[in-house]
């Protein structure tokens, strides 16, 4: 069996950002303000070196920095790592850095080019057998990775695997997948769902178990977990509402963790909004549009109470 458990996980698990300073170097003192942060905004745990985390363009011991300022930081909430990568055994290495470290769990998606379910089942097969009993988040992002991967074959990994103990659903749509995973019987692991979190709520009614997403205002995402989970479930959306122009603005890729990271900016989470080339940088026009939608949804979230 795995080392742990993230089976019985919760609440809000926040894709975290890299901080990095005005020149790009990879920003320790700012990622300790941004834990704090989260962690502020109702954060239950953090997964770091994600893809909107600008995971892949950190070099091997910036990864290992960034892990262990986060998992030091978290005050003993549960931090995934991502591991993601197209080679197994670099995959390997990089798990057992983690769980070195003191990471709950890591997060795994299939490399883009498997083709069939052969294809996938071996794929994993080959991964256990190399990183062991590590708990394991299984994301299904084919809008990222390539890789479909159908509810059978995901219910097949499961019941397979004891490692994974959560699925990252976000394929598109997400709901009826959702409802068929709940629906398919055998071992029940958690789910959380990405997407920046556009779809929270009716994937809270579907059955999830909290979202996994990035946003800069953390508060969203676990305040309308809260509330769904105490049955008010029009309050929910009523929060959610307020948020979501700038939730929709920052669904634009890598431009969209760019706004992200400003508005963090400008909330004191972080010193600088930098991202690491390649990456795009936000013009006047952005943000003059960052300054109407924070500042529209700080009017609504001022209605509401």
């Amino acid at each position: 069996m795995p080392q742990g458990t993230l089976a019985d996980i919760q609440g809000s698990y926040i894709i975290a950002q890299t901080p990095f300073d005005d020149r790009g170097a990879v920003d320790l003192t700012s990622i300790d303000s941004l834990a704090d942060f989260y962690v502020g905004h109702g954060a239950n745990g953090f997964v770091v070196l994600g893809v909107s985390g600008e995971g892949g363009k950190l070099t091997p011991d910036e990864a290992q920095s960034v892990t262990a300022r986060f998992i030091a930081r978290a005050g003993g909430r549960p931090v995934i790592v991502g591991v993601s990568n197209p080679g197994t055994a670099q995959l390997a290495l990089l798990a057992k850095q983690a769980m070195d470290q003191g990471a709950a769990g890591v997060m795994i998606a299939p490399p883009g080019g498997l083709r069939t379910e052969e294809d996938l089942l071996g794929y994993f097969s080959t991964v256990f057998g190399m990183i062991g009993d590590v708990p394991t988040v299984l994301q299904d992002f084919p809008g990222s990775t390539g890789v479909w991967m159908s509810v059978s074959s995901i219910l097949k990994l499961i019941e397979s695997h004891p490692q994974i103990q959560v699925v990252k659903e976000e394929d598109l749509p997400s709901l009826g997948k959702i409802t068929r995973l709940r629906e398919g019987g055998g071992r029940r692991v958690a789910i959380l769902t990405g997407n920046n979190g556009l779809y929270l709520p009716q994937e809270l009614g579907r059955g999830i178990d909290g979202p996994m997403a990035g946003f800069s205002h953390p508060e969203m995402l676990s305040g309308v977990w809260r509330l769904h989970s105490k049955g008010r479930v029009e309050e929910a959306h009523d929060l959610f509402d307020c948020y979501l122009p700038l939730l929709n603005y920052e669904a634009q890729g890598f431009w969209g963790v760019a706004a992200r990271k400003e508005v963090m900016r400008r909330r004191g989470a972080i010193r600088h909004a930098t991202m690491r080339m390649p990456g795009p940088k936000l013009g006047p026009q952005h943000m003059s549009e960052l300054d109407l939608l924070v500042r529209r949804v700080e009017r609504a979230v001022a209605n509401r109470r």
